[in-house]
């Protein structure tokens, strides 16, 4: 076995897992603070994608510049379908939450399919085909940037969450809703806030995403698989776990293909899942008690 190919799965794997470390992150913050699962998490990455590629063939806006206008459209978006579709549920939140978030995501998948049709597209940039020689083997400039991106968002996340008084507020209301309520903390604009972040964190990773998949209306079903993995492994809430849990997820993907086959890459880690949870239910950084109301 050469060493060096598990060696460059590694690194690309860290690499990769950055990614999706950022788009879990609004995942499992939307669940802290509301008790939602957002089903719609993996449309709105293809959408994020579809909306830079309008910019990038367009416009020639470059992929990264473009955030600045597509994470703040995703942003507003998000606030928007909070306040209409996520606050009225008021009783059995997080079953009644599956069904809206995936009626929301099978509409977007209609509409980009209306738009765009079916045929799968590819960000282009230069640096998304280039790459650079590491220690002996390429590294795909667009990994590169990518995690880095990642890296600098989720540190902007560290700094809203526990450096600012709405970070404050959102932590009270993960503890406990109710007694964040009492205390004067203005609940339902805490939530339509984390939703608004949570999906605007899905603008960067579509860039991530388009630019080193095809990708067409339909590739939400993966993802949004993929980052509720990741989310349950690492336990349902838990910022750090899912950090964890996405990156021990690419890692193990890409060097089981390395030494294996690719095919089994994915299924590996689905044993390692159930072998986790086997031993704890609530995931790696999850609490078996369910959250006080």
């Amino acid at each position: 076995m050469d060493l060096s190919l598990i060696a460059e799965a590694v690194v690309l794997g860290i690499l990769t897992g950055a990614v999706y470390a950022l788009m879990a992150s609004g995942l499992t913050l939307i669940f802290g603070v509301m008790d939602i699962i957002n089903i719609a998490q993996g449309a709105f990455v293809v959408l994020g994608a579809y909306l830079s590629y309008v910019l990038a063939q367009h416009l020639h806006i470059d992929l990264f510049v473009g955030l600045l206008i597509t994470m703040p459209v995703m942003f507003g978006l998000g606030v928007f379908v909070e306040w209409a579709f996520i606050r009225p549920l008021k009783r059995d939140r997080i079953m009644l939450s599956i069904l809206v978030t995936y009626a929301i995501a099978i509409i977007i998948e209609g509409l980009l399919g209306r738009i765009f049709s079916t045929d799968l597209v590819r960000l282009d940039a230069w640096y998304a085909t280039r790459s650079f020689n590491l220690f002996g083997f390429y590294i795909g400039y667009i990994y590169l940037f990518a995690f880095l991106l990642s890296v600098v968002l989720l540190g902007a996340l560290y700094l809203i969450l526990y450096r600012t008084k709405f970070g404050a507020s959102l932590r009270a209301a993960t503890q406990n809703r109710t007694a964040a309520q009492l205390i004067g903390i203005d609940v339902e604009r805490v939530s339509a806030l984390t939703f608004g972040i949570g999906v605007a964190l899905t603008a960067a990773g579509g860039v991530a995403f388009g630019a080193t998949n095809s990708f067409n209306p339909g590739s939400h079903y993966d993802l949004i698989s993929r980052l509720l993995v990741i989310i349950v492994l690492g336990g349902m809430g838990s910022l750090g776990g899912a950090l964890i849990a996405s990156f021990g997820m690419l890692v193990i993907e890409d060097v089981t293909a390395v030494v294996w086959e690719p095919k089994w890459s994915t299924t590996v880690f689905f044993i390692l899942l159930v072998l986790v949870l086997v031993v704890r239910p609530q995931g790696l950084f999850g609490q078996l008690a369910g959250r006080k109301e």
